[in-house]
């Protein structure tokens, strides 16, 4: 990872990672417990998707096991002291994508708030 290394850097990483599992994709209960209350998603084609939305989007239609999607180029930035933001490219089934996203440390624990992915050829 190339960016900030600081425990809110690390914990929104790793909520990232968890978050491209297929078994935490599959999960309502999984995918409840690590997006905000709040949560919006900018898809691809422009969308805004509401939490709700995603939530029942990935949990139809979640990745099969053996075709995983790869993170490289993964960038941390403490922003404020409970918020993070995250810059990364995934490969995978769908293409190749430049994703951003913006965590929020909650009484839960950190939480995605915000996630835009823009298609890439690069």
């Amino acid at each position: 990872m190339v960016g900030e290394r600081t425990d809110a850097v690390e914990a929104a990483v790793a909520g990232e990672l968890r978050l491209l599992d297929p078994g935490v994709r599959a999960s309502e209960r999984l995918l409840s417990e690590l997006l905000h209350p709040e949560f919006t998603d900018i898809g691809a084609s422009g969308r805004l998707w509401t939490r709700e939305e995603i939530i029942a989007t990935l949990v139809g239609s979640a990745p099969e096991p053996d075709r995983p999607i790869e993170v490289t180029e993964m960038r941390g930035r403490l922003l404020a002291p409970d918020v993070v933001h995250l810059t990364y490219v995934t490969t995978g089934p769908g293409g190749r994508a430049r994703r951003s996203s913006v965590w929020r440390r909650t009484e839960e624990g950190w939480r995605l708030y915000f996630h835009q992915g823009t298609p890439s050829t690069d």
